[in-house]
């Protein structure tokens, strides 16, 4: 439907779509001091802007407002119809603690031996 209107009208309503997307997006990607709007997200990847980023690659911060969601390792990232589609290998959620380096019980011993 699209292919009978003006090219000029067509760039038009593909930039007008692009800001709505962003204006209504809180999700944000940071990396490197630089913060991009993301576009849309599902399960195993986002889509930037390309017009903002031309390539992204590495561990990448997913902030929704000031809140951190998680930390994503992008593995691919090709650009398509003027989105940056980012394929990442792994999305880790934020705790409040650093990772143990022990095996936690989770019932410790009903008691000790006395010592001889």
């Amino acid at each position: 439907m699209l292919e009978y209107l003006p090219q000029e009208i067509r760039d038009g309503l593909a930039a007008a779509r692009k800001a709505e997307m962003k204006r209504k997006s809180r999700l944000r990607v940071r990396f490197g001091g630089t913060e991009v709007p993301v576009l849309r997200l599902w399960d195993g990847g986002f889509a930037l802007d390309a017009d903002q980023i031309r390539s992204l690659r590495g561990l990448v911060n997913l902030f929704d407002g000031e809140r951190l969601v998680c930390q994503c390792l992008i593995v691919c990232a090709v650009v398509d119809g003027g989105e940056l589609i980012c394929e990442f290998k792994r999305a880790t959620a934020p705790t409040d603690r650093p990772p143990l380096d022990f095996w936690l019980e989770k019932e410790p011993p009903a008691g000790y031996l006395p010592g001889a």
